[in-house]
């Protein structure tokens, strides 16, 4: 497993986890846009955490994704908790 997590991966596992609304365009700058902005509920952002869980072997705690509120911030939070446990 790789921990070296990029916006590319993030994007398609935000798209993989999108739901309903298939309309969110996540091909732009989409860094500093509020996930509830792109479409993304508490429940969509639990599986994106899973899925970089599983994918990259970097646990989110639950309790801290409420404070992720755009990609930019889930991102840093992924390459502090990698930084931690290298």
């Amino acid at each position: 497993m790789s921990n070296g997590i990029t916006i590319d991966d993030l994007r398609r596992i935000l798209a993989a986890c999108a739901g309903s609304d298939d309309e969110v365009d996540l091909n732009g700058d989409i860094l500093d846009l509020p996930f509830e902005d792109l479409g993304y509920d508490s429940l969509a952002l639990m599986e994106t955490a899973a899925v970089i869980g599983r994918e990259f072997g970097v646990a989110i705690p639950d309790d801290e994704l409420g404070d992720l509120d755009t990609p930019r911030a889930m991102l840093d939070r992924v390459h502090d908790l990698v930084g931690t446990t290298s």
